[in-house]
C-alpha cells in the first residue's frame, strides 16, 4: 500500500472513531435528561464534516 493510501485510511478512519464518539456523548446526554433520541438523525450531511467543536486535541476519550 503507498503513502496516500495509508494516510487516507488513516485520516478515514480517524473521522469514523471521531465521528462514533460524539454519536455516543449525545446518546448518554441524551439519556441522562431523560429523551429517547436516535443519534443517527443528527448525522452529518456532509461525510468528514466534523464540526468546528470537535477536533482531537479537546475531545475526552470515553
Amino acid at each position: 500500500m503507498n503513502t496516500k493510501n495509508q494516510a487516507r485510511n488513516l485520516m478515514m478512519r480517524h473521522s469514523l472513531n471521531v465521528r462514533n464518539r460524539q454519536q455516543s456523548m449525545l446518546g448518554r446526554t441524551a439519556s441522562e435528561i431523560g429523551l429517547d433520541l436516535d443519534t443517527n438523525h443528527y448525522e452529518s450531511e456532509q461525510p468528514g464534516n466534523l464540526g468546528s467543536t470537535f477536533d482531537r486535541s479537546n475531545a475526552a476519550m470515553s
